[in-house]
């Protein structure tokens, strides 16, 4: 008996009021075509792509997106899908048909591409692109427990509304950013604080923004 022929769709998202870290939570829809055969447990992996050239930008976007993809004028050949992120979840009994959450833990950290490309559009949908594989344990004709690999090819597209990612973000970072540094290079910013009696970190760079903006007129 082949294992079950398992179709996945995402339905939906949302921002978990409560979570340990950032998470935006996929609404996972499992349908097995055939409804006869009992699904004890599927152990669910799920690569996550950016499918970039999949939506339009406008001017503003395209300045702020300068450090992903460059100039727009090449966007030709650096516009390509990139890895977001991977998710894994386990799914529950069922027979037919289950709505099921996905997690999918995020990041603010603005070294990553997947932040800068989220923070660079100001509205619409980003476009996504779920591929799974994984294991399924199902009741074959007998009664017994088989364990079957879910079909390389299976796939959900899905448009993630920007204004999403950026409740989610906003629980978690209201009207901030984060930018990891080197050690040495924080110790420099640390002691340019204390020796100008800077109170804090906004200070601090606004400080050294306006003499680079100074030197660049002068």
């Amino acid at each position: 008996m082949p294992a079950p022929d398992l179709n996945f769709e995402i339905v939906g998202a949302e921002a978990p009021n409560f979570a340990a870290q950032p998470t935006l939570v996929c609404k996972l829809r499992v349908t097995n075509p055939d409804r006869q055969t009992p699904i004890h447990s599927v152990a669910l992996h799920c690569q996550i792509q950016l499918e970039v050239t999949r939506r339009r930008y406008n001017p503003a976007e395209k300045a702020r997106l300068l450090d992903v993809f460059d100039e727009p004028q090449r966007w030709g050949d650096t516009l390509r899908s990139q890895l977001w992120t991977h998710a894994n979840t386990t799914i529950p009994q069922f027979s037919g048909e289950c709505l099921t959450d996905l997690p999918i833990a995020c990041t603010y950290d603005f070294e990553v591409v997947s932040t800068k490309y989220f923070d660079a559009l100001e509205n619409g949908e980003i476009p996504l692109l779920f591929l799974f594989s994984g294991t399924v344990f199902y009741t074959n004709e007998a009664g017994d427990l088989q364990a079957g690999r879910i079909a390389w090819e299976k796939e959900a597209f899905y448009n993630l509304p920007v204004s999403i990612w950026r409740t989610m973000i906003e629980r978690y970072y209201p009207n901030s950013a984060w930018v990891r540094l080197h050690k040495d290079v924080f110790d420099q910013l640390y002691a340019f604080k204390a020796t100008r009696k800077l109170t804090t970190w906004d200070e601090v760079v606004t400080r050294l923004l306006e003499s680079a903006h100074k030197e660049v007129h002068s």
